[in-house]
């Protein structure tokens, strides 16, 4: 049996939980890419943002620390998918520093 044949006999038996830290490492371990999420020179000052809009990581990390639930940022962003969050946040933990760093500059301009 393959290790795909392997992998695919076992996610059934994952909990949700299982399968968004499973998710995560998956998409951890592209290199150079990031599943769902873009980051396009030109657009949006090559920010990091969700793949087919315009909704930068950045502002979806800050919504939650800011105490938006889940179900609150799928609601005031119609267009996101609970996949689309999970990459967000998947993206946030492999590139913390960065998107801190953009949420910061961010703070700065709106003073």
């Amino acid at each position: 049996m393959s290790h795909l044949e392997q992998i695919s006999t076992l996610i059934p038996a994952l909990t949700a939980g299982e399968r968004a830290l499973a998710l995560q490492w998956l998409a951890n371990s592209f290199e150079g890419g990031f599943p769902g999420i873009d980051v396009i020179p030109g657009r949006l000052g090559a920010s990091p943002h969700i793949t087919r809009t315009r909704i930068p990581v950045w502002l979806l990390v800050q919504a939650r620390r800011l105490g938006m639930s889940e179900a609150g940022i799928l609601n005031a962003w119609p267009t996101l998918t609970a996949r689309d969050l999970v990459n967000a946040w998947a993206y946030y933990e492999a590139r913390r520093a960065e998107i801190d760093r953009e949420i910061q500059e961010q703070e700065q301009v709106s003073e």
